[in-house]
């Protein structure tokens, strides 16, 4: 996979291709599989909590072998987790893992919802979650999900009736999915939506479990099983040439940013269903058993069927376009049914079958990936008919923006037609940006103030275009997204979706701007141009007490996408202060005060966020020993540009470089996050680590995953060390200094209690359990109800050197502006120059 980038506006970039972005193309196989599953009227809803969280074999399986329209119910998007492949966190986070929940499903087949909730990080027991989450408005989303989506079957990932005994997060998305079951047909629950969708009954409800609930294999294999359901998610499809699982594995690899990328898997193997609610199953394997899935569950369907069956029973697969007068006939019969719901669904996914068939191609590219409100936008379409079908282009209408043309061209075969519309972006056209980022949330939930836009994955495209077909005489209207499309002679054909963004957009080139004087400081403002010709004026806004000179800059930038840096100087107050600044453009009259972020990597499209663009600044008299640091870059973070905020040079090291004594000119090494996770290669230059420590080094490793080691590392430390799930993620938890006299507490900041004041999320993670003797722990803290946990700090000496092990999230804290983090951080990054100044004494 290419690197990633997170790009902000203060950088000029290159789009990278993203092939999760080109338009579908069907095998002969792939159409025969899809009417299939036209032909299935069943619908099935998975619920579990995060991104990861979804069986992707159970959901491949109802998609591909029962047929079902199946999709998943997320209540988070994943924004408290880590991310193994860039550095994005939080609510950029968020936005990369669910466009991989999108990536996953677009392999296994199924679809995706989300609900508002806020993935605060992680939670021990639902009664914690439930504190944050606003349990009415979760509890809505879900009923508003099942009821728009309507479901004869939900399955719950996780089990409702076990508190505790997992994240807070997955019970709670048990005990809600249990919950909506009964009050999705009650016309008394969330009667406000009724004015959009209808009351809905499901079928049944079961819990997917597994021996992972049971506590062991063998615990299971003795289980009683009678209420369970078995069925096989190991099947193999001829007509697609992979099994279930290949296809379960593949989309589960698709969650790169948490390390999911495995080994397809082959083969027989159960799965298990319990029975919670519902209509009970009579003995069959059949979780669809007493429902209607045929078209004559449809009024009026039973003609649409006999037409569609007669199609799978016998389908040319040499030659598809042979049934392109039966499936038009089929679409005509369909418009004629009642049921809106179904109508709708199928006359869609009947389109995409017409079009596969047809080898139709119909495409809209904008001249350019992104316009602001106002600006003139030209598209080429392309239209082209690879049947002998009689097809005509009758018309093209672009949905958002006042334009049309009726073109009225015969498509003769294989013969391409390209050409030419434009449209001005309507001003006040909104700008392009996830839906659920628009307006400031709470801790444990997203504000979104257009109610329909609840439950949907993204955010619908800016505009989409219309075209107006016959075939054989007959009229049907075909939608496709505006995107832009172009190649690089390095990467070959690029697609992009088209967005609308503001005229200037401006970020700070750093998160946190740390003033350790009175002096002041440049604080660099990098202004991207999202058209030709910007003038305007940039001013700060800063807190009380703070000043900038010069109060205003004029900017002026002649080209689109490009980039102007300005500096102001910066002057703190006196004594120490935290506020938060942030930038204001005017141009035109017009404020704009947002950063632009574009999120590009290789397995999903390219995301374009606008947040409000903000930096901290700290005023702290903070001080530090040592001047180079090495840094060794894990599953990314953000630490190594914080140090240099204190005054460190901070220079990545290459872990395939590393040779004996080329660290002694570094006052400290750092493993960033995650680093014996992701780097396989540690474990042979581990040694040239230690000896490091043992020739005076300062060698600071921050937290690693338990139990998802890269390689098998026996000596991670000098010393025995056992690395566990526990975690304090209470970031108000009460911190005590264990050991208050050792230096790494004193030298050179004082470190107090009110230091850990201001955390956020967590105080850390995956904390060692057990260490040896020669182990210091610095600090004891506790979620609310549990025992006092030693592991989050620990030091020990080693030769002439330190090891320094630490769960604390300093990569959370520190990229936050968190005071009290930075004084910790110094003080660890300085205990090799302390020791040699005290001669080697490290407990004070």
């Amino acid at each position: 996979m290419r690197f990633s980038r997170v790009i902000c506006a203060f950088l000029l970039t290159i789009p990278i291709m993203v092939s999760s972005q080109k338009p579908k193309k069907y095998t002969t196989s792939e159409i025969h599989h899809e009417i299939q599953k036209l032909n299935f009227l069943g619908t099935a809803l998975f619920v579990a909590a995060h991104p990861d969280d979804e069986n992707t074999r159970l959901i491949a399986y109802l998609s591909n072998k029962v047929k079902a329209r199946t999709a998943y119910l997320s209540l988070t998007r994943g924004d408290g987790g880590q991310n193994l492949i860039g550095p994005e966190l939080r609510e950029l986070l968020g936005v990369l893992r669910t466009q991989e929940l999108l990536a996953a499903r677009r392999v296994d087949g199924g679809e995706q919802f989300f609900s508002r909730a806020n993935d605060f990080g992680y939670s021990k027991h639902p009664d914690e979650t439930l504190t944050i989450w606003d349990k009415e408005k979760v509890l809505g989303d879900v009923v508003w999900a099942i009821r728009k989506f309507r479901p004869d079957i939900i399955v719950n990932r996780f089990d409702h009736r076990s508190p505790g005994t997992t994240h807070g997060h997955h019970t709670t998305s048990a005990m809600l999915g249990y919950e909506a079951f009964d009050l999705v047909n009650d016309p008394k629950a969330y009667p406000e939506q009724l004015s959009k969708t209808q009351v809905w009954e499901p079928k049944r409800l079961f819990f997917n479990t597994s021996w992972w609930f049971y506590g062991s294999r063998e615990k299971f294999a003795q289980a009683d099983k009678s209420n369970l359901t078995q069925v096989d998610v190991g099947v193999f499809y001829p007509n697609l040439g992979l099994s279930n699982n290949e296809i379960a594995s593949s989309a589960s690899s698709q969650h790169l940013c948490q390390g999911f990328g495995r080994l397809a898997v082959r083969g027989a193997q159960p799965d298990y269903l319990e029975f919670l609610k519902g209509d009970p199953l009579n003995g069959s394997t059949d979780i669809f058993e007493g429902i209607n899935t045929t078209w004559s569950r449809v009024k009026g369907g039973e003609a649409v069927g006999a037409i569609l069956n007669a199609i799978e029973a016998k389908f040319n697969f040499s030659d598809p376009t042979a049934h392109l007068p039966d499936l038009i006939k089929a679409y005509k019969l369909l418009q004629e049914v009642e049921d809106e719901h179904w109508k709708q669904l199928k006359s869609e996914h009947l389109r995409d079958i017409i079009l596969a068939c047809g080898g139709i191609y119909l495409e809209a590219g904008a001249n350019s990936a992104s316009a602001i409100p106002g600006e003139k936008v030209n598209i080429t379409i392309e239209a082209l008919n690879r049947s002998n079908t009689s097809l005509t282009l009758q018309s093209i209408k672009i949905k958002g923006a006042d334009v049309s043309t009726t073109p009225n061209i015969p498509l003769s075969p294989n013969t391409k037609e390209n050409l030419e519309i434009s449209f001005s972006v309507p001003k006040g056209t909104p700008y392009t940006t996830p839906y659920w980022l628009e307006q400031k949330g709470t801790l444990g939930m997203y504000h979104v103030e257009d109610k329909t836009l609840i439950g949907q994955p993204e955010t619908p495209m800016a505009y989409t275009v219309d075209f107006g077909l016959t075939i054989d005489g007959f009229p049907i209207t075909f939608t496709k997204p505006l995107i832009r499309r172009y190649s690089k002679p390095d990467v070959g054909e690029i697609y992009e979706p088209f967005v609308v963004l503001p005229k200037v957009s401006a970020s700070f080139t750093e998160d946190v701007y740390l003033f350790n004087t009175p002096e002041p400081v440049n604080v660099n403002l990098a202004i991207r141009a999202g058209t030709n010709n910007v003038s305007g004026v940039a001013k700060l806004k800063l807190p009380q007490g703070w000043s900038s000179h010069p109060v205003a800059i004029n900017f002026n930038i002649a080209q689109k996408n490009a980039v102007q840096n300005v500096a102001f100087e910066v002057i703190p107050p006196t004594g120490e202060n935290v506020g938060t600044i942030s930038p204001i453009l005017i141009v035109d009259g017009e404020e704009f005060q947002k950063k632009l972020i574009e999120i590009t990597y290789d397995h999903v499209p390219k995301q374009s966020i606008l947040l409000p663009s903000e930096a901290r600044v700290v005023r702290m008299d903070i001080k530090k020993e040592g001047e180079r640091i090495g840094y060794i870059v894990g599953a990314g973070d953000k630490v190594p540009e914080s140090l240099s905020q204190i005054g460190y040079q901070v220079e990545t090291l290459d872990v395939s470089q590393l040779e004996m004594g080329s660290l002694a000119q570094y006052d400290g090494v750092v493993l960033g996050i995650r680093a014996y996770n992701v780097l396989e290669e540690l474990k042979f230059k581990q040694p040239i680590l230690l000896d490091y420590v043992k020739n005076g080094g300062n060698m600071i490793v921050q937290y690693n995953t338990a139990g998802r080691w890269r390689a098998q590392f026996e000596n991670i430390a000098p010393y025995p060390i056992t690395i566990s799930r526990d975690r304090v993620t209470d970031e108000n938890a009460q911190v005590t200094i264990l050991a208050k006299e050792h230096a790494i507490m004193n030298y050179p900041n004082k470190i107090e209690a009110r230091d850990f004041n201001g955390w956020v999320q967590e105080r850390g993670l995956y904390f060692p359990n057990e260490w040896s003797k020669e182990f210091i722990p610095i600090l004891a803290m506790a979620d609310k109800g549990e025992n006092s946990k030693e592991g989050s700090l620990l030091v020990a000496s080693y030769g002439k050197g330190n090891y320094i092990y630490t769960g604390l999230s300093f990569f959370r804290e520190l990229p936050a502006g968190v005071p009290g983090a930075y004084k910790l951080f110094a003080n660890m990054l300085s205990l090799k120059k302390q020791n040699t100044q005290e001669e080697g004494e490290i407990k004070g």
